[in-house]
């Protein structure tokens, strides 16, 4: 048995996917589906059972999963918005209960994957590499990096590493994020919002380095993603933390002109003011250093921005479909 919590989420179907695609099926989803649209994206998947969150921590601390065998816990279940103001909200879904999870797993020689983030690497300036030895040296500009962080130091503090992989997701897009609401990702309103009027909106630049729209992230298409934890997940000496992302860092610019092109409309790109509050704590460069990922083994390329994007559009979103239709 297979457990993956945030099974409903944009990662988390689309790693139900994967396993399904190498013919996994016996799978505990845990998710907390509230009054969301995300039950969608697990209507074309495979699974043995379904539990809400706050059951299955109680299943957890009461006893109930001990005698069932499993193989591996893929945590993906987390409040993944970076403009979340709760820290106590926080401190409990993306610390307390992975702290949770980790613990029942090392104790039982459970594999344990979890999401970390590309947002605890913080404005960049101490670089993008996924080394564990330096990880105290990083300061996240919000409170959901910070979340994110705390566990990991509290994985390094215990000497977990060895033991259990964190996964530094950079700005992963795609299949199954409709639910995201203000936290889908920009390709996604791209294509809303050039199907709607032919233009799209990018943030102006208040760095005088970076030419409006010429800020840079690294941009990873779910598939990738999906990809990457998989063989993670069949490297079991693979311990410690790693960056899943594309070890590209593309402009927005670049991002949606691939969007305009998937749709076969032409450039029409409006630059707007930033809003005040996300100034301070806005990532205009980054770039995940992807050689601890590669050493281990894998070694399949990136998928290209701009084909990742057609794919998205032409045979998802304009097909309106989900990953396994």
């Amino acid at each position: 048995m297979y457990v993956v919590t945030g099974a409903a989420g944009l990662i988390g179907s689309g790693i139900v996917w994967g396993l399904n695609q190498c013919g996994i099926d016996e799978i505990l989803l845990v998710d907390h589906l509230e009054k969301s649209e995300k039950w969608k994206n697990l209507r074309a998947l495979r699974f043995a059972d379904y539990e809400e969150k706050d059951v299955f921590r109680e299943m957890i601390s009461d006893g109930r999963l001990d005698g069932m065998e499993i193989e591996a816990i893929i945590h993906l279940g987390a409040c993944s918005s970076t403009t979340e103001r709760d820290a106590g909200y926080l401190i409990d879904n993306n610390y307390r209960y992975t702290r949770e999870l980790a613990a029942f797993a090392v104790e039982r020689g459970i594999r344990f994957i979890y999401a970390s983030s590309c947002a605890t690497y913080g404005d960049g300036n101490r670089g993008y590499l996924d080394d564990e030895a330096h990880i105290e040296q990083l300061r996240p500009m919000n409170m959901y990096g910070y979340s994110k962080q705390l566990f990991d130091l509290w994985a390094r503090r215990n000497g977990l590493f060895d033991r259990i992989t964190g996964l530094k997701f950079s700005n992963v897009y795609g299949c199954n994020e409709l639910h995201k609401g203000e936290m889908r990702s920009v390709v996604c309103r791209a294509y809303e919002q050039i199907s709607a009027g032919g233009k799209m909106a990018l943030f102006k630049s208040y760095r005088p380095e970076y030419a409006d729209g010429e800020q840079q992230r690294d941009f990873l298409y779910i598939k990738d993603a999906v990809d990457m934890v998989l063989f993670l997940l069949g490297h079991p000496d693979g311990g410690g933390l790693y960056n899943i992302g594309s070890g590209r860092a593309e402009t927005w610019n670049a991002l949606a002109s691939a969007v305009f092109a998937a749709l076969d409309k032409p450039v029409n790109i409006e630059y707007i003011e930033m809003p005040e509050h996300l100034r301070d704590c806005y990532q205009y460069y980054t770039k995940a250093e992807m050689g601890k990922l590669r050493v281990l083994g894998y070694d399949k390329p990136v998928t290209p921005l701009k084909e990742a994007i057609a794919d998205y559009i032409r045979n998802y979103r304009l097909q309106d479909k989900f990953l396994g239709d």
